[in-house]
């Protein structure tokens, strides 16, 4: 397998292990499942069950503070998607486009968001992730 199909497997791997330690984990599950479908129907539920209970463990992992064992997780999932990529090169390119809708910002589909605001006396403070339209007093 070539440097760049690897060094693909890599940051996949990560992507799919952080996108299960958010609300929006399902649509990894899916992406993940759809892409073994190409390769490996038969094996495509069982990839999303494990996929399930790799989100049982990386939430395990963060609440515990285990980096250690989050950095596991997405070794066992690059090896994943290193042989799934030997076994079809070609969905490299889906992969590559799974992982920009992922990217926060305008760039991807997903959104970061981080707000922090504090007011004293008689103060007012409006914040909000789309438009705000105030109208009166």
């Amino acid at each position: 397998m070539d440097a760049e199909l690897t060094a693909l497997a890599s940051a996949a791997a990560t992507a799919v292990v952080g996108e299960l330690a958010t609300t929006g984990w399902q649509r990894a599950q899916v992406a993940l499942g759809t892409l073994w479908r190409c390769v490996h129907p038969e094996r495509a539920g069982t990839v999303e069950a494990e996929l399930e209970e790799t989100r049982s463990d990386v939430l395990a992992a963060r609440q515990a503070g285990d980096a250690d064992a989050e950095q596991g997780l997405v070794g066992e999932w690059q090896s994943r998607l290193r042989r799934l990529l030997a076994a079809d090169p070609s969905l490299a390119a889906e992969l590559r486009r799974i992982l920009a809708e992922w990217e926060p910002g305008p760039a991807g589909n997903g959104m970061v968001i981080t707000m922090n605001a504090h007011a004293s006396g008689g103060s007012r403070v409006v914040q909000a992730g789309q438009d705000v339209h105030i109208t009166g007093e």
